[in-house]
């Protein structure tokens, strides 16, 4: 295939699917393998990358890594021109009774380098999530858009595959998927659910969302929100009746409203604050942390829901005294929590510890005072019963 990467002049050591088999057997736990010119082949382990070394390949070279982003995209010719044309490209791949993947190859000082996220064998549950039960309320939402946010890597995909199996388990309903690449596979159930994948399926996240539409579904699971157009066609489809599901790459539901105003010129800014105010039923954002005894990490969540008062700020703006976080700490009531109160609740039940938590936490400062009780003068913890949410 003329638009692949070139053959490198030395095989690797391992066909790739032995190698890629090999690494995963070797940790627990192992979220991403990543081969770079250079290195080892590494995998990340509860956050950090762990070296995996093989005899003829303690140090990956151009050719090897070549090598090893040709077998992968040996039957994916859209990712492999889109790699020559752009310089980096998604794809999906399995190792048979293995593990599937989710991939990038991007080039990078000429050669190749390649991420490949561990996915599951299983669509994760609610429970195998530990989610809150209130985000089983967006099973039945009708219409309205939905949003998990959070960096790479902290989890969104596997929440929206979580809703989208109990919403497919619960309601007889047609659901669409946009995925770049598609990563969970879901079997018919009670619902009927359709999986297009970017490139192979559609050019477009925005050229695929207009086109369902006129699929008629009652849910449409967007990968992404990436440019205006998405965004646009996005509100559109829940303002006529659809359950719109997506992602952003936002730090918090703030930075998540900011983001969405933001990408429409200034003139349009408050008629969009209007339309998402009205639009919006969540707003999720996540954070992974290493929990404590070092096995894995804990997701921690970020609520933001629909309500009169959450309403009024994301349409005229926060202000002082009138935030989003604001809501959000006096919402518990009605399912909503931030951030800092639920990293206090993992530090005082021990299941992450101190220094970390502050780490990620919003507001580190006012964190730290918050667990004054629970510091003492050498800065250690003091035992205390662990508080259920």
């Amino acid at each position: 295939m003329g638009t692949q990467p070139e053959t490198p002049s030395a095989p690797p050591v391992f066909p790739t699917a032995q190698l890629i088999t090999a690494m995963l057997k070797g940790r627990e736990h192992v979220s991403d393998l990543v081969f770079s010119p250079g290195h080892a082949p590494q995998i990340e382990v509860s956050g950090e990358l762990v070296e995996v070394k093989f005899k003829g390949l303690e140090k990956l070279t151009p050719a090897l890594t070549n090598q090893i982003a040709h077998d992968l995209l040996a039957n994916a010719e859209a990712a492999a021109r889109k790699l020559e044309q752009d310089g980096a490209t998604d794809l999906s791949y399995s190792v048979p009774t293995i593990a599937r993947f989710r991939v990038n190859i991007f080039k990078q000082r000429g050669s190749s380098a390649i991420v490949m996220r561990v996915i599951p064998p299983t669509v994760p549950t609610f429970e195998s999530l530990h989610l809150p039960e209130v985000l089983a309320e967006i099973v039945n939402l009708r219409n309205g858009i939905a949003l998990v946010t959070g960096p790479t890597g902290s989890g969104k995909s596997s929440t929206l595959a979580a809703i989208v199996d109990r919403m497919n388990e619960e309601r007889a309903i047609h659901i669409l998927t946009i995925e770049d690449p598609i990563e969970f596979l879901h079997n018919h159930k009670k619902g009927t659910v359709h999986q297009r994948e970017l490139h192979s399926d559609t050019p477009t996240f925005a050229l695929a969302l207009r086109a369902a539409l006129r699929q008629a579904p009652k849910v449409i699971l967007v990968g992404e929100m990436r440019d205006r157009e998405t965004i646009e066609i996005a509100m559109e489809a829940a303002e006529t009746g659809h359950l719109v599901l997506s992602t952003l790459h936002t730090i918090d539901a703030s930075k998540t409203i900011e983001r969405i105003v933001g990408s429409f010129p200034l003139s349009d800014q408050q008629a969009i604050r209007t339309r998402f105010s009205k639009a919006f039923r969540f707003v999720i954002s996540q954070r992974l942390l290493p929990r404590g005894d070092g096995h894995g990490r804990v997701a921690v969540l970020e609520i933001l829901k629909s309500s009169l008062r959450t309403r009024e700020y994301v349409e005229k703006g926060e202000n002082e005294g009138k935030t989003l976080l604001d809501a959000m700490r006096d919402g518990s009531q009605e399912g909503m929590q931030y951030f800092d109160g639920e990293i206090e609740r993992l530090i005082r039940s021990g299941v992450v510890n101190l220094e970390v938590g502050l780490s990620y936490a919003t507001n580190a400062g006012n964190l730290r005072l918050e667990l004054s009780d629970f510091i003492d003068e050498s800065g250690k913890t003091e035992p205390m019963e662990a508080i259920s949410r």
